[in-house]
């Protein structure tokens, strides 16, 4: 005779003790792709983070600059870092003026340097400054001639630098080549024009 086999008794949810351990294909099929949707993503925002844009080369016109190939001028340029924040140093189209470097952002205007300019017109003894980084400035809004930025004119150098910065820039560009200029040029007292009328 042979004995008659028990099955388990169900549990009060009415599943047995195998249905415990099946996984349903669709949850197995998930904890397989996350990761691997994860990894993909991972390496996809590696490769786009890598990807650096080409940028154009900044054409610069002609502007009066008698020191310009002056040594001080070379040291300075010598001293320029390769970025500005987030803009880049941009290479210059030929001819490229003496004395110039600019850097520039993925889309917008660049951040333009001329050395050894002549001191500015409206550079005069009633000219308010500012000091950044102990290199004084003297600011040239352009918003009277319809340019969206400023041109800040280092005064207390050996030659006068020009940085031409779009509105809205922010402290760093003022901040990094002022770290240049201090690096690369001595002090000297400013020497502002008479105040006209005066």
């Amino acid at each position: 005779m042979t004995e008659p086999t028990v099955s388990p008794d169900p549990d009060p949810d009415g599943t047995s003790g195998d249905d415990e351990h099946r996984r349903s294909p669709a949850l197995v099929a998930t904890a397989v792709a996350l990761p691997v949707a994860l990894l993909i993503g991972i390496v996809v925002a590696a490769v786009l983070a890598n990807r650096t844009p080409e940028l154009a080369p900044v054409a610069l016109g002609p502007v009066v600059a008698p020191q310009a190939e002056s040594p001080e001028c070379a040291a300075l340029l010598g001293a320029l870092p390769e970025e500005v924040g987030d803009l880049r140093r941009a290479e210059l189209t030929d001819p490229a003026p003496a004395g110039a470097a600019a850097w520039q952002p993925v889309e917008g205007e660049p951040v333009v340097l001329r050395c050894g300019l002549e001191r500015p017109a409206e550079f005069d003894r009633a000219a308010a400054l500012q000091v950044v980084d102990g290199v004084q400035w003297f600011e040239v809004s352009g918003a009277a001639e319809g340019i969206d930025a400023s041109t800040w004119f280092v005064v207390d150098r050996p030659v006068y630098v020009a940085l031409t910065v779009p509105n809205g820039s922010g402290p760093t560009p003022l901040q990094t080549v002022s770290a240049a200029v201090t690096q690369s040029l001595p002090q000297q007292p400013i020497d502002p024009a008479p105040v006209a009328g005066g």
